[in-house]
């Protein structure tokens, strides 16, 4: 046939569909006699489309291209199937097909629809089908597909595969046969989409194996199709995720398939003979699930995926039997493997749903649980069970076991769940309830079936009941079988701690620690230690579970004694050697994760607990662990404990101390560093760990709480000295043993030799001897203990000075262990004075006092002790100090040699001298000996008069006080640096001045009069002062030294000027009255100071605390002896500028708020000398220097609250002083009255209680006006006003207590101030836009600051005078006619008493005539009148009280009958506390005929207010408060601050009366509201329960249309009402129908009003047409309780025409904001009211009418929406916003429907959920 026929048939396969083209091509066939073979390849020459194109993608087809191609390739599979197969040429044309029709097409399924691939594909496998050609693909089409997924998984073509290596042979083959190009091939293979591959080798396997028992010669070839497909999966699992995907979906379920209907097949290839096994093949596909569980989340999910495919195959577990190859003796089966069980665990508590999902879904296939069921278990006999009540939320939660059909609640275990498989399905059940099921069913049912589960599967001794070890059938064969269901409830508690919701996570928790653990055993010892440190842990570092933790200053909750007693009983199920690993692990924890405040908490309690058993302590310690250091010794089993494991533990619990330094507050920290010491105590001996170790554990609880004072200190010396432990040696205890240890101790670190050091070594080395002094002092308890340590002290101290050559070798290590032992014994003599003190006042119980005092006697005993050894070595010190410090002034002993290697390239720093390495040995030999010689010094001058040493140490001091403040001349770096170690060396000697001029035992004024001696006709230090800042000033700008080592210097400086300061401070305040000119000159002290203020701007944060000292004190040295009231000149206005300028600019340079420079700031610059001065405060053109830093400092105190707070302090305390200057700062006063602010400062506890410098400060500070609140409310946000409320009740008790003849000028500025500032607060709460706002919220911002302004308000009340009383009162009137609320009204309620009683006759101009306005219409301010009233009667003076009850009670008593509930109930409760307390009882003798009216009336009143059941609630509940009440306390500071109500703590505002008697009446009247409710409810439950009676008559009307046609049948009643005069008429007559004109009115009047009816008629019956229209829906909406979801209902249901919306109150019609949204839909769809508990019969009712009751909710059996038919007659019922709908309502329900959904949202609106359903009614219903 022609070409161009072949063309022309072949492009009308574009006008025949496929399905028309067989017949076509018949009819070809038969009309030219071409034979089929013919045709097919003429065909195949003339196709449309090249492979070449398809191959380099150049051609493109249209839809009209891909239909052409699918009926041309439908034409060439019919030519095929026509001449059959009998020849090789045959053969050659199928495989001809192949690789010129079929592969290329395969390759452009991107290019055209998939289905008609699908149908390409269909049409190629029918050929072969039918034709038996499957043996023609083996050598084509699959060696071809296997070397292109070979490709794709970049395997090269000479990889050892069998599979590659047999395809490659097969393929060569059928190219060589059709001629093919192998080159052709290779390209077709490569870009060969692999899913396509797959998908076609899985139609050819199964092909194959459906055709290889009819054909067997296709036997070897489905064999060996399967070989190379198991290889090929194996391999694609350990590809990409596309190749595993391809592997799961296409070729797995193929080989499953195969291996269904054989287990066993021989394989020969190339001569070797294989047996191919579904038991090999399950092992490799196991081996390669492992491998991807340990990768990723991803591959996971599809290791699930293989594993599901297994499980769903059905060839695993359908109990076929096998065929087991030789090699395989014994099947397979994965889930034998406990891994298996691992892996499905961990895939149970993934993060991702997904793989979640899937694990469930497996498991679930394995139990063969496919559905739980929801049928109610078989109800067991009660017998004699007893059950215990049960509360409302158990038996709900009951309820819903029940109704879940898991099991019931029941009292004894013997009636939990009784098979294995019962269990396992209540595991998938609660399983399921935490990711798909609502809240509220978890809450109700979680802890019910997790106790059921516990109780059926354990005994109370931990066995396992007999019944459920061989009930499950061999499914789950785990190594411990008894453990098994308790080992998977770990999912469950794991996925609950974690869940989403933090309700849900609380009732895990809950349900998790109401366990008994020490009952079960067994169950606590299957618990994994991966689950208690993982998952449990950190559901005890959650927020949620301790919402209780740190109220009222405790920091526990009853989660973390839960948790407690579960780690002890959870320890106590562990071996020993267990227990110990565990402790360990649990305490490191700190290090590897973050905890909040309550997680470390728990988690320190935990450790705790577990140590407690570690150590061997009994229950009665662990449950009160407060006994265990009741001083009782026991015997602890901790003995078996190694020296690694103690020092392992003691290094973790280090680190959880120090941890807890992160939170500031000081109880918080005390708690966690108990546990620690208690945990070191159970399981850690002293005697036995590595010294080093316990001296850093030791160091890591803060010294605060193991000093003598210390809350820690008792169970410290316990554990240290042993006190409670039994040791092998009874005449030697652990104390003793320790302090042996620490003996040797020192001796080796004093002996080691050491030829060069630097400052790092010295730090490292103070450091070290620091934490031995600490331990070594906590150990000794008697003198006897410091034998050896003195007697080493003195022989070492001598041998070591006596040394020929000191540098040879040099006694650093000794000298920084003597100035450890100083600092610690100075640490120990400043606690026993404080304690010393504490026992002085008296303010400790006995036993504490004779403790108190036996640790002073033994303290001043170890001090006079190693004063006498310091003193005997001070000589060879101070020689030994004069040779080292030569090198200070000797200029050729310093050499600039080679700098260390860490100091070279680096601007140096306090450890980096830029010296060479012996040189700096040298230098800080030097300089330590003389901080030591100082420090001995001060130490001796206090304990000892040691007169000749000490004389010995200042002739030294002055010779180097002179050598160092002469001139010298650095010429380089090295001298530089050297002479600024002198200087560092200066400050120690300066310092030890300081102290000596203020020593007890020495005192260095009486002792040595260097400082009096003239130096060329001036004293010492006027002379020197000037030398030290010119040597020191010159070496800072001689360029010599680099930037950071100048700073250290400068640091150097001022700590020298502070000490120079001090020292002349105190001469100051030794010299002789008058004389203006001994020791030194005011010149001198301002010299240093113009240095000093010069400085500060540019002054670094590590120097600014001296400074800030040294200005205090040049300010204080300057002003002393001034007298003047305007302070002293010495300072001018410019200067003043100058200092504050640059004390702010330092202060706001500093980063951290320290409390120590924000105290020392204040007491310098808002000097007490300068505070008294006017021009500091005004200037002619503005404020002061001091003005405007106080300005400054409160506007910075609005962001920091311990600097206003120190600044109220300081400043009250100042005002206090100079009461004057108050009226410069009324504005500053108000801003610290109205402030507020709630943040708590934990640091500022922490670094008064850390700091000495900040204590120090802080005490230097002003004296405030009153101490005791100062102490109460420093810390507070209160503090502000607190202080400025003590500052005026000071000056008013001033004002007060002062004489008319001894008022001075301090009485009238404090008389002055006061009236100032009341009035300003009065001007302000009438006018400030805040203060004067009526409408405002409880508790609100403007609330608080009312309250405030109120406080202050009350406080002031003692500055009210004649003068000023009338404006006072005219604003408090404004005020109490305002709208505010209780809290506020209270305050002003007692301003106005005092005011009242202090000042009677505003009673009878005032108060009288408000209370007889009866017109007013202010409630609230009539209820405070009466108020005021009652209490200006009850507390007034005797002679004024009778006049005041005259004047007042006769107004107060109407009001009794008020209409307003709480006026009258107020007035009653006053009424009657004025009758009782000012009206005697009348005696029953005197008749009431003899009593006048008024008393009678008075007596009735009395005896009805105390006897009538209301009045006598209402007073009952108020008991107590009219009682406690005194005005005149209520407006002192300890009034209104004091009364702190510890529930609300809301600005210490007490419940005032009126808030309680609203409350009480308040509480009546819900009472009352819910009894009407409940009667209104069972009316309408009385008419839904109400039958309809068949026989009953029913009447019916007539049509509308009859009813318009005849009007004259209207029967309706006409009320006429008559004018006056028409009723005169008709009183005369019978009837007022005889007169006539009456009779023609009212005949014209009802004809227009049928009229009237005939309109309204029409328009009701247009209505009742629109209503006749609307579907048979009922949207069920009473438990939706918001205003927009039911307006959006209503809009809803009248759109989609719904027959009514039950709503549970139909007046919710009337809100303005459902009127806003519903848009007036709620005028044409019918509003049903039904109440929530009438709910269920109004379903029932509805359900006897026909209709079917639906829900929209999830549920376990609910339908999809899309997929459920709605039936015509439907009342669908809504749920709850967030609980859904109820179990009781679903069990009435016939069906539940959801919405499907996509995302992982799990909830819609409740209105858009009711619409999507409306539609979907509608939409089926107009289908129908």
């Amino acid at each position: 046939m022609g070409s161009s026929v072949i063309t022309s048939l072949s492009l009308s396969f574009k006008q025949v569909p496929p399905t028309a083209v067989p017949a076509f091509l018949d009819c070809v066939l038969s009309s030219t006699g071409v034979s089929p073979s013919s045709l097919f390849e003429s065909f195949i020459k003339e196709l449309p489309f090249r492979a070449e194109n398809t191959i380099n993608g150049a051609k493109k087809f249209t839809s009209d291209d891909c239909n052409h191609i699918a009926s041309l390739v439908a034409g060439l599979c019919h030519l095929l199937k026509s001449f059959g197969f009998g020849t090789e040429d045959n053969h050659n044309a199928l495989q001809l097909f192949v690789w010129r029709v079929f592969v290329p097409l395969m390759k452009m399924v991107r290019a055209y629809d998939l289905d008609m691939l699908n149908k390409i594909v269909q049409s190629f496998f029918d050929v072969v089908m039918e034709t038996s050609a499957l043996v023609v693909l083996e050598v084509s089409l699959v060696p071809f597909l296997l070397r292109s997924v070979g490709v794709s998984m970049g395997m090269l073509q000479h990889e050892e595969s069998d599979f590659i290596k047999w395809g490659e042979l097969l393929l060569r083959d059928s190219l060589s046969t059709n001629n093919m190009d192998e080159s052709y091939i290779a390209s077709l293979s490569e870009s060969f989409p692999i899913p396509l591959s797959c998908h076609l080798l899985n139609l050819i396997l199964n092909a194959a194996f459906q055709s290889h028992q009819a054909a067997p010669e296709v036997e070897n070839f489905a064999a060996g199709m399967l070989w190379d497909l198991c290889n090929t999966t194996e391999r694609l699992l350990s590809q990409s995720i596309e190749h595993r995907s391809c592997a799961v979906s296409f070729l797995l379920p193929a080989i499953f398939k195969a291996f269904s209907s054989q287990s066993s097949l021989k394989i020969s290839l190339q001569g070797n003979v294989y047996i191919l096994s579904r038991n090999g093949f399950k092992k490799r596909i196991w081996e390669c699930c492992k491998k991807l569980f340990s990768v990723g989340s991803i591959e996971r999910r599809d290791a699930y995926n293989v594993l599901s495919l297994c499980l769903s195959s059905g060839s695993w577990t359908d109990g076929t039997e096998s065929c087991i190859s030789e090699k395989d003796p014994v099947e397979f089966d994965f889930r034998s493997d406990q891994e298996f069980w691992e892996e499905i665990k961990k895939g149970l508590v993934f993060d991702e749903s997904l793989v979640r999902k899937q694990s469930l879904h497996i498991l679930k296939s394995v139990l063969s649980i496919s559905e739980v069921s929801k049928k109610s278990s078989e109800k067991k006999p009660e017998g004699n069970s007893v059950h215990r009540s049960l509360t409302k939320k158990e038996m709900w939660a009951e309820k819903e076991a029940k109704s879940l059909g898991v099991g019931e609640l029941y009292g004894s275990v013997e009636f939990a769940l009784t098979s294995q498989q019962q269990q396992w399905q209540a595991f998938v059940l609660l399983y399921e309830m935490l990711d798909e099921y609502g809240t509220h069913l978890v809450e109700a049912v979680w802890s019910n079936q997790i106790d059921l589960l516990i109780k059926s599967s354990f005994r109370f001794d931990g066995s396992l009941k007999a019944d459920c070890n061989n009930s499950h059938q061999g499914h789950i064969e785990t190594p411990d079988e008894e453990t098994e269901i308790f080992n998977w409830l770990e999912v469950l508690w794991n996925r609950g701690f974690r869940h989403d919701n933090p309700l849900v996570r609380c009732t895990v928790m809950e349900s998790f620690m109401g366990i008994e653990w020490r009952r079960y055993k067994t169950c606590t010892q299957s618990m994994s230690q991966t689950f208690v440190l993982g998952p449990f842990i950190e559901a005890l570092n959650d927020s949620v579970h301790h919402k209780d933790f740190g109220l009222k200053g405790i920091y526990t909750s009853r989660t973390i004694e839960g948790a407690a007693q579960y780690m002890c009983a959870y320890t106590s199920c562990l071996n020993p050697r267990n227990r110990i690993g565990f402790l360990i692990n649990l305490a490191s924890l700190a290090k590897k994760q973050s905890f909040g405040r309550a997680g470390f908490m728990a988690l320190a309690q935990c450790i705790v607990s577990t140590a407690y058993v570690v150590g061997g302590y009994g229950n009665n310690e662990i449950k009160h662990p407060e006994n265990r250091f009741s001083g009782i010794p026991v015997q602890p089993s901790g003995e078996h404990l190694s020296q690694d494991d103690m020092s392992h533990i003691l290094d973790v619990l280090k680190f959880v101390a120090e941890s807890s330094r992160q939170h500031f507050n000081h109880k918080y920290r005390t708690r966690v560093c108990q546990k620690v010491l208690e945990t070191a105590a159970s399981v850690v001996n002293p005697c036995t760990v590595p010294l080093g170790t316990l001296l850093q554990f030791v160091s890591s609880i803060p010294r605060e709480f193991t000093d003598h004072n210390g809350s820690l200190r008792k169970t410290m010396l316990e554990w240290l000295q042993g006190c409670n432990r039994n040791t092998s040696n009874s005449l030697c205890t652990d104390g003793t043993r320790l302090l042996a240890s620490l003996y040797e101790y020192l001796k080796q670190f004093v002996s080691d030799h050491v030829e060069g050091f630097d400052d790092e070594d010295l730090e490292a080395w103070e450091s070290q001897t620091k934490r031995w002094a600490r331990v070594l002092f906590l150990t000794i308890s008697d003198e006897e203990h410091l034998a050896d340590i003195i007697m080493f002290v003195q022989n070492s101290g001598v041998n070591f000075f006596q040394e020929k050559n000191h540098l040879e070798r040099a006694p650093a290590k000794f000298l920084i262990f003597i100035l450890s032992m100083l600092l610690e014994l100075q640490n120990m003599q400043d606690g026993v004075s404080e304690l010393s003190s504490s026992v002085k006042s008296k303010s400790c119980n006995g036993s504490i006092e004779e403790t108190g005092k036996q640790i002073v006697g033994s303290a001043s005993v170890f001090n006079e002790k190693f004063a006498d050894v310091l003193l005997s070595i001070l000589k060879q010190l101070i020689s030994f100090a004069d040779s080292s410090c030569s090198i200070f002034w000797s200029h050729n002993t310093v050499e600039n040699g080679v700098l260390s290697g860490s100091v070279i390239g680096k601007l140096g720093g306090p450890s980096q001298r830029r010296l060479s390495a012996p040189t700096t040995t040298a230098v800080l030999e030097a300089v330590t000996s003389v901080k030591i010689i100082g420090l001995i010094s001060s130490y001796c001058g206090q304990v000892t008069s040691g007169v000749n040493e000490l004389k010995l140490a200042l002739a030294f001091f002055w010779k180097f006080v002179q050598h160092t403040l002469s001139s010298q001349n650095c010429n380089s770096e090295a001298e530089a640096e050297v002479y600024l170690a002198a200087f560092e060396a200066l400050a120690a000697v300066l310092n030890a001045f300081v102290s000596l001029c203020s020593a007890r035992a020495f005192n260095l004024l009486e002792n040595d009069n260097t400082l009096l001696d003239m130096v060329d006709g001036e004293y010492w230090l006027q002379a020197s002062v000037p030398a030290f800042l010119h040597n020191i000033n010159h070496l800072l700008t001689a360029g010599l030294l680099v930037r950071s080592r100048r700073a250290v210097l400068l640091s150097w400086k001022w700590l020298c000027v502070e000490s120079l300061l001090s020292v002349m401070h105190v001469l100051d305040v030794r010299r002789i009255p008058g004389d203006r000119t001994s020791f030194f000159s005011d010149d001198t002290v301002k010299s240093v100071f113009y240095d000093i203020v010069e400085s500060l701007e540019n002054a670094g944060e590590g120097s600014a605390l001296p400074m800030l000292k040294s200005v205090r004190l040049a300010l204080g040295i300057l002003a002393s002896g001034k007298s003047s009231l305007d302070g002293f000149s010495g300072v001018d206005t410019q200067t003043m500028w100058q200092l504050v300028k640059s004390c702010w600019i330092l202060h706001i340079s500093c980063k951290k708020r320290r409390v120590a420079p924000i105290a020392a700031l204040l007491s310098s610059v808002l000097h007490s000398s300068l505070f008294s001065n006017k021009d500091m405060h005004v200037a002619e053109d503005g404020h002061g220097p001091l003005k405007w830093f106080v300005e400054k400092v409160l506007e910075e105190g609005q962001k920091s609250p311990r600097t206003i707070r120190l600044a109220a302090l300081h400043l009250t305390g100042l005002w206090l002083m100079y009461p004057r200057t108050i009226k410069y700062y009324i504005k500053e006063l108000k801003l610290l009255t109205l402030y507020g602010s709630v943040a708590f400062d934990e640091d500022f506890e922490a670094e008064l209680s850390d700091n000495n410098d900040a204590r120090t400060e802080v005490s230097l500070l002003a004296k405030n006006p009153d101490p005791e609140l100062t102490e109460v409310f420093i810390n507070t946000e209160l503090y502000a006003r607190v202080s400025v409320a003590g500052l005026f009740q000071k000056l008013a008790d001033l004002v007060n207590m002062a004489e008319p003849a001894c008022q001075n000028q301090d009485y009238q500025d404090a008389l002055v101030a006061g009236k100032l500032f009341l009035l300003e607060l009065l001007d302000a709460a009438v006018h400030d836009k805040d203060l004067a706002k009526e409408l405002y919220k409880k508790y609100s911002a403007i609330h608080r600051r009312k309250i405030r302004a109120w406080q202050m308000i009350c406080i002031m009340s003692r500055f009210v005078s004649n003068d000023i009383v009338g404006q006072v009162m005219d604003s408090v009137h404004i005020c109490l006619y305002r709208n505010n609320l209780p809290a506020v009204r209270q305050y002003l309620e007692t301003f106005a008493i005092n005011i009242y009683l202090k000042f009677p006759p505003l009673v009878k101009d005032q108060l009288v005539p408000i209370l007889q306005n009866y017109d007013t219409k202010a409630q609230q301010a009539l209820s405070s009148y009466v108020f005021i009233a009652a209490n200006v009667i009850l507390h007034a003076e005797k002679m004024a009280q009778q006049t005041n009850l005259r004047e007042l009670l006769p107004p107060i008593i109407p009001l009794l009958t008020s209409h307003h509930h709480s006026l009258r109930g107020f007035t009653q409760l006053l009424v009657h506390r004025v009758l009782f307390r000012l009206f005697p009882p009348v005696e029953e003798s005197t008749a009431s005929q003899t009593l006048s009216l008024e008393k009678l009336s008075f007596e009735n009143l009395k005896s009805y207010l105390d006897k009538n059941p209301d009045c006598s609630r209402l007073r009952s509940s108020m008991e107590g408060y009219l009682d406690a009440y005194d005005p005149t306390t209520s407006a002192t500071p300890a009034g209104v601050f004091v009364n702190r109500v510890e529930e609300s703590e809301f600005e210490c505002v007490p419940t005032c009366l009126m808030d309680n008697v609203i409350s009480f009446l308040n509480d009546v009247r819900e009472d009352l509201r819910a009894s009407m409710a409940k009667d209104i409810v069972t009316i309408k439950n009385e008419g839904f329960k109400i039958e309809e009676e068949p026989n009953r008559r029913v009447i019916t009307s007539t049509s509308d249309e009859e009813r318009l046609s005849e009007p004259s049948s209207l029967d309706f009643q006409k009320k006429i009402t008559l004018s006056k005069h028409e009723k005169q008429d008709a009183s005369s007559t019978t009837s007022v129908l005889q007169n006539g004109e009456t009779y023609k009115r009212l005949f014209e009047m009802e004809k227009e009003d049928e009229l009237v009816s005939q309109l309204l008629r029409s328009r009701s019956m247009e209505v009742e047409r629109l209503k006749s229209g609307r579907q048979s829906l009922i949207l069920v909406a009473s438990l939706v309780d918001r205003i927009p979801n039911l307006a959006g209902l209503a809009r809803t249901c009248e759109i989609f025409k719904a027959s009514g919306l039950v709503v549970a109150d139909a007046s919710i019609i009337h809100d303005k904001q459902f009127q806003l949204i519903s848009v007036t839909a709620e005028k044409w769809v019918p509003i049903v009211e039904v109440p929530v508990n009438s709910l269920k019969l109004f379903l029932e009712k509805k359900k006897r009418e026909g209709f079917s009751i639906l829900g929209l909710e999830q549920t376990a059996n609910s339908v999809s929406l899309d997929k459920y038919q709605f039936p015509k007659k439907t009342v669908l019922v809504l749920g709850r916003e967030k609980e859904g709908i109820p179990v009781d309502i679903i069990h009435i329900l016939d069906a539940c429907v959801e919405i499907p959904q996509l995302g992982v949202v799990r909830s819609l609106n409740v209105h858009v959920s009711g619409a999507i359903a409306l539609w979907e009614y509608t939409r089926q219903q107009r289908i129908q």
